[in-house]
């Protein structure tokens, strides 16, 4: 089983409960300190413990995806506010003036596709609701792809986990190895769909 800090993500679910679960995908997808926590694998193995009767799976999935819309939104809006004083000074040490711009064109070109895509890969989608508000993208158009992306990430993982924890027997013994594949997918896909855009 993954473990969060030498904890299996059971033994840690059936600690914090629905509350820390909550946070956990708000942080993971709001705060900077979010990418510490193992998002998909948190999802998928809540879904499972719901099948297993622990958790209700209604409330997780309500819970799980509204955390995940209002934390991407905070990230957006602490881009908006925070980011563009990082490039106030014209010869900035770490950050020059033009990157601000390039990351507007970016969200201009690629933002809707960016922010679902980010979903599915770990650190990235801590990072990209922070550069689409530093990149000053319309705060509606951002919104939409995040619930649409959030929807995507958070209930699908659920689901998954959900559906495969009631139909298959023993499925805990194979956690790992699902976990791993979900992980490995979604990494193909978001190189496969980064270079598309890099076509276009």
């Amino acid at each position: 089983m993954e473990s969060l800090f030498g904890i299996d993500l059971v033994t840690l679910i059936k600690t914090v409960g629905l509350t820390g679960i909550v946070f956990m995908v708000f942080a993971e997808s709001g705060l900077l300190i979010g990418f510490l926590f193992p998002g998909d694998s948190l999802l998928f193995t809540a879904g499972f413990l719901a099948s297993q009767d622990y958790l209700n799976i209604g409330i997780l999935i309500l819970t799980c995806f509204l955390a995940a819309v209002v934390g991407d939104s905070v990230g957006y809006y602490f881009g908006e506010k925070i980011g563009p004083r990082i490039f106030t000074k014209e010869d900035s040490r770490f950050f020059k003036k033009e990157y601000i711009h390039k990351a507007q064109k970016f969200y201009e070109k690629y933002g809707g596709r960016s922010i679902v895509l980010a979903r599915f890969l770990p650190v990235v989608r801590t990072l990209v609701p922070i550069m689409a508000g530093v990149g000053k993208m319309s705060y509606p158009h951002f919104l939409f792809y995040n619930i649409f992306g959030g929807a995507l990430w958070s209930i699908g993982l659920l689901s998954l986990g959900y559906l495969l924890g009631s139909v298959i027997p023993n499925v805990d013994k194979y956690i790992i190895f699902i976990i791993g594949f979900i992980i490995v997918l979604s990494s193909f896909m978001g190189w496969l769909e980064v270079r598309k855009m890099k076509k276009d």
